[in-house]
């Protein structure tokens, strides 16, 4: 697999080298490759300050005011100097968290101005629970609750170094690393991720889809051209890989359109009748970066998860202790 994406990295990088540069006539066009598709290799910033739901406050209002504008940036501001304030700890909290230097919450909402990133339900939010999923989330709740840490297995992906926390698929904007990276050839599309390196390669062959007993982190993904749309669809995730709480049998569309020189629309639709009530849907406007992606060294020297376990062996001995 390693030597597989090497090598499309290297055929991705090479035609991107050899193609001429793309020629704007009027704002509405958009880059195409040497074989005539919408050229969407780029690195793309993904961080918004829209919520993915539409809060409360905004009730059955889509779109944001001036007003609500600048209440949205002073509270992102203030938050941001909380964190500058409180990252390194005090006395009493003895550890803090990440100053604000490395977050990357967005510095403005979507131009469109909407309230949230769902546009399906129209109300702007995530649709119910169902009452089988509710169940299952409770006993999650209190199994954890009981046992926070028994092994490195009650502990999430994204502390594990397996999955990042808002790399997806689908991607969701979060604190940091909303960034990801598209290489294209005429026979695949590779989603590189900066937040825990996860690499997505994407056939657009028409092979068939994967066994149903063949699981992965990421499940299986195949494309397919709609228009000028690059459409890909994935299944065959585990049941560990729980994005707001999915199951295993969560079929996920991504559609990515190229809007013109610097957006790509990022739209993605969850479909898991175990989960949620209705399918439904969120778009994520996209920023072309003028920077490149990082390594993210999550595993080497994970010294954050043996302390866990080792804290929770000693909070054990010490109740124990006072039997």
């Amino acid at each position: 697999m390693r030597h597989l994406l090497r090598a499309l990295l290297f055929t991705a990088a090479a035609a991107v080298a050899l193609a001429p540069l793309p020629g704007f006539a009027q704002s509405g066009d958009v880059p195409r490759t040497a074989w005539g598709k919408p050229d969407l290799q780029g690195v793309w910033d993904y961080a918004t300050l829209t919520p993915m739901e539409r809060p409360a406050e905004f009730a059955d209002k889509a779109t944001l005011t001036d007003e609500d504008v600048a209440a949205i940036l002073a509270r992102s501001e203030q938050f941001t100097q909380f964190l500058s304030e409180s990252g390194t700890g005090s006395a009493d909290t003895r550890t803090g968290t990440y100053d604000e230097f490395w977050f990357d919450f967005g510095s403005g909402v979507s131009d469109d101005r909407r309230t949230s990133l769902v546009v399906d339900p129209p109300n702007g939010r995530i649709p119910d629970l169902t009452p089988v999923a509710r169940e299952r989330q409770a006993a999650r709740r209190t199994y954890l609750a009981e046992h926070p840490a028994d092994s490195w297995e009650d502990r999430n992906l994204a502390e594990r170094c397996l999955v990042g926390f808002n790399s997806g698929p689908p991607m969701a904007p979060s604190a940091y690393n909303n960034i990801f990276q598209l290489f294209q050839t005429e026979d695949y599309v590779v989603i590189l991720n900066e937040m825990v390196h996860d690499a997505r390669i994407v056939p657009l062959d028409d092979r068939g889809p994967l066994d149903p007993d063949v699981r992965q982190w990421l499940g299986s993904s195949r494309g397919y051209w709609d228009g000028d749309t690059l459409v890909v669809e994935t299944a065959n995730f585990r049941d560990e890989t729980n994005f707001r709480g999915v199951t295993r049998d969560l079929r996920l569309e991504e559609r990515f359109t190229r809007a013109d020189a610097d957006t790509l629309l990022y739209r993605f639709t969850i479909n898991d009748p175990r989960t949620f009530e209705r399918p439904w849907t969120a778009e994520v406007p996209v920023a072309l970066s003028p920077n490149g992606t990082f390594e993210y060294a999550c595993h080497e020297g994970n010294y954050g998860l043996e302390g866990i376990l080792a804290g929770t062996r000693a909070e054990e001995r010490e109740a124990e202790a006072s039997r």
